[in-house]
């Protein structure tokens, strides 16, 4: 099932589909804890919360607490997550530092938990470059317009900060986030590590949505969760 909004088609399917998998109510809530745990089938993430629903994720990669074997925590996802995400039918994840993205595989192909052959893409971005602000808004937007494919995860090392960094102006974007709601909202869900990153606070205080990304009430009403009062 498509519903069509002037000249945008939304993957209202796959909406509800992960809504009724994840059964997260609100844009703070974590789906994955901070030691990786409460989800097996997502195993690798860690801090997994909703940014749009059924179409973008955020969070962090599990190696400082992985079982399965612990790394240092400034590294890409394991493969063990990478895998993860491709059957629980992402389609791509986006790494936002560089550290060591050399070594992770750079795409994965397996079978979806509904038996449906995947691939999955793992791309690197990095959050903290303003310059990279409007290719990430293209990225989700065309996400939103398009009728089929799975969800991106944004990630970074705990799930915190650059994470947080994207997803804030995510939600100024498309869910007419305030700068105050949206300043807020990257506090709230560093987890009590917003000290300092100065940088991060100006960026999220200064962005102005871009008109060339502009969509429909309708649309917000489909894709924007619930927030956590201020």
């Amino acid at each position: 099932m498509i519903i069509s909004f002037q000249s945008h088609s939304l993957p209202v399917d796959t909406i509800q589909k992960f809504d009724l998998r994840y059964q997260l109510k609100n844009t703070d809530e974590k789906l994955v804890d901070n030691l990786g745990d409460n989800y097996e089938s997502l195993y690798g993430v860690r801090n997994f919360r909703t940014v749009l629903r059924g179409l973008v994720y955020r969070g962090g990669a599990n190696n400082a607490y992985n079982k399965y074997g612990k790394r240092d925590n400034m590294n890409p996802l394991p493969d063990l997550g990478i895998r993860n995400l491709c059957s629980e039918g992402f389609s791509k994840s986006v790494y936002l530092y560089t550290t060591n993205y050399e070594s992770a595989p750079k795409f994965h192909n397996c079978q979806n938990y509904e038996s449906v052959q995947t691939r999955f893409d793992y791309v690197q971005m990095t959050g903290r470059d303003e310059k990279n602000t409007e290719p990430f808004l293209k990225m989700v937007y065309d996400l939103i317009q398009s009728e089929s494919g799975g969800p991106i995860y944004l990630h970074c090392w705990n799930g915190w900060h650059a994470s947080g960094l994207v997803s804030a102006l995510i939600l100024r974007q498309f869910c007419d986030y305030s700068s105050a709601d949206a300043l807020s909202y990257w506090i709230r869900n560093t987890d009590g590590n917003s000290s300092g990153y100065e940088e991060i606070k100006a960026r999220i205080k200064g962005f102005q949505p871009l008109q060339k990304f502009k969509i429909s009430k309708e649309i917000q009403a489909q894709i924007c969760i619930g927030r956590t009062a201020n």
